[in-house]
């Protein structure tokens, strides 16, 4: 069956008030210390990195000039691939890293093509986990890691809380539990996963993220977005807290290991 086009999510005023909050260039929560949490210990100068769901180029970039990393980075929305390609050039980081836009399905790359795959937020969005995860260690060279900073749900039902902050959203959401996610890997052929749990630090950040925004920052996000799309966004992150507050929406670090016999 031939798939439906993908329809564009991220529109420009999200993007802008994505990077207000994270820093210049990043789509997720932490910014540049997210991605330091996430290969922390990993030693990636001069491998090749594959970072699913790149958007803007924030962590490619990073990857790139801090840690030495040839990064090829994709995503589903030919806008953000237009900016992440921009940017690196104005970085001085063309040579070191590469933007392109593909559609669902397989990865359009050989087997055993990369020393690790950067996911963060990506697979939150995706349908087919136990599709991913094989196209995940596909790709990766034997000793190969993974490594992910996803947001889960807890084991509870999806309440009216959590239906009310994905329409404010407006984005897609699917869901899994933390040990769901560690099921997938395993039985995608990965060894050696860990999971860390990073629900108490972002219900953190989303109440100071909010604070600030409804707040002294608000000023700003209306200069930045206009005064509908702030209350709308404000709202959003209202509803966001609220989520986060009452455990059903959890964050998590993941990482596993293609075995070297793969």
């Amino acid at each position: 069956m031939e798939q439906e086009p993908h329809v564009s999510e991220y529109h420009d005023s999200m993007v802008a008030l994505l990077e207000w909050i994270w820093g210049r260039d990043y789509m997720a929560p932490g910014g540049e210390g997210n991605v330091d949490k996430m290969v922390a210990g990993i030693d990636l100068a001069g491998g090749r990195v594959l970072d699913i769901g790149c958007g803007i180029g924030g962590p490619a970039f990073a990857l790139a000039r801090k840690y030495g990393a040839h990064v090829t980075g994709i995503d589903l929305e030919p806008q953000l691939i237009g900016r992440a390609t921009r940017r690196a050039s104005e970085l001085g980081l063309s040579r070191q890293t590469d933007f392109r836009t593909v559609s669902l399905g397989p990865l359009p790359f050989p087997d055993r093509s990369f020393d690790l795959v950067f996911t963060s937020g990506a697979l939150t969005q995706t349908e087919d986990k136990s599709g991913i995860a094989a196209e995940c260690f596909r790709v990766l060279k034997p000793g190969g890691m993974l490594t992910c900073y996803d947001w889960l749900k807890s084991d509870a039902p999806i309440s009216d809380d959590m239906r009310y902050f994905f329409k404010m959203e407006g984005l897609t959401y699917n869901l899994i539990t933390l040990a769901q996610l560690s099921e997938y890997l395993e039985d995608g052929g990965f060894a050696d996963v860990t999971m860390e749990d990073a629900f108490a630090w972002y219900r953190r950040e989303s109440r100071r993220e909010y604070e600030r925004m409804r707040g002294e920052g608000r000023p700003q996000v209306v200069e930045l977005i206009g005064e509908a799309q702030a209350d709308h966004m404000i709202e959003d992150w209202r509803s966001l807290v609220v989520v986060c507050e009452k455990g059903e929406l959890r964050q998590d670090y993941t990482r596993g290991r293609k075995p070297l016999t793969s």
